[in-house]
């Protein structure tokens, strides 16, 4: 559709859109159709993004499938035999018996990995290691606090529990079952794939992922993600202190527009929304570099897409 007719009540999204200088993509589809796909500023279809934390929602849904196939328990397990090379010491004891449920919603109680503690996570010898080494700051499974490397755990958990890489895993069960190839992104020194931050995918991949999921985790007559796991996804588990934000496995969880919504949410304005009750995925791609005015785009990607996409379709 890029360069076509500019279908009601799009018209004034796509303005908006044009408007920002660090928007790259700008899709939409309704009932598995593709309704609006526009690039911007240079940006085209068959280039990957850096879809920034995004990725933490895939690394959900690889959790779910890994849980379906029986290479994991269940979402109640413990870490500690995952990581008992790290956690030895009878001071460790609390750290073992998070979950893996703690790590998917952010609630393991450890110290941070993100903000201000990003840049020597990221550079230390071994990511596993730093972010189990950081202090237990909070009872397992009661407050959320934001971290990175609880989905970096959680991609070591599915190398170990799967025999195969992240990279690896997410091709055979999800990329391929969807159409596509899955690039290869970025290992820690010790060759785990990041996970939660710096995967790369095409807009279109980033819809089909959201389709996936609003489809209850099927794709025609297949059956990729679980449906339950689809469900309880989208079950609100903690709040963001930082953002105010409902947060599930791995999802974001909101009204838009009167919409109930779920949301996968990258740093700089990489999103997919899905919005059930309209049937609607929407997707966004945008630079992800640093930059002071990085806050004031993002806010205005959710305003389009709120007041301009979902509300007219939410009134129709």
């Amino acid at each position: 559709m890029p360069g076509g007719a500019v279908q009601p009540p799009f018209d004034a999204a796509v303005a908006a859109a044009a408007e920002l200088p660090r928007l790259h993509s700008l899709l939409v589809s309704q009932r598995g159709t593709l309704v609006l796909e526009r690039y911007f500023n240079g940006a085209r279809s068959v280039r990957p993004a850096n879809i920034k934390s995004v990725s933490k929602s895939i690394i959900s849904a690889l959790v779910g499938i890994a849980i379906a196939q029986r290479h994991i328990g269940s979402v109640r397990d413990p870490i500690g035999p995952y990581f008992a090379e790290h956690l030895r010491a009878a001071a460790d004891a609390p750290k073992r018996r998070i979950t893996i449920e703690d790590l998917l919603t952010m609630r393991s109680g450890l110290e941070s990995t993100s903000s201000r503690n990003y840049g020597a996570w990221v550079t230390s010898r071994n990511w596993v290691r730093f972010a189990l080494s950081r202090d237990l700051e909070d009872v397992p499974g009661t407050s959320m606090e934001y971290s990175t490397g609880n989905s970096h755990l959680l991609s070591a958990i599915l190398t170990r529990a799967t025999g195969r890489s992240t990279w690896q895993y997410a091709q055979d069960v999800l990329a391929r079952p969807l159409g596509f190839s899955l690039s290869r992104w970025m290992q820690d020194p010790q060759g785990i794939y990041f996970g939660g931050n710096e995967m790369l995918m095409t807009p279109r991949q980033m819809l089909a992922f959201g389709e996936l999921y609003l489809n209850r985790g099927r794709v025609g007559d297949k059956q990729i993600v679980p449906e339950q796991w689809v469900e309880d996804s989208f079950v609100r588990r903690g709040r963001s202190d930082y953002s105010g934000e409902s947060y599930g496995y791995g999802w974001w969880i909101r009204d838009l527009a009167g919409e109930p919504a779920f949301y996968a949410w990258g740093f700089g304005g990489q999103y997919i929304f899905v919005v059930p009750r309209l049937q609607l995925v929407v997707v966004t791609t945008s630079s992800s570099a640093a930059g002071d005015e990085r806050r004031g785009h993002r806010r205005t990607v959710f305003d389009i897409v709120e007041q301009l996409i979902i509300a007219p379709l939410s009134t129709a």
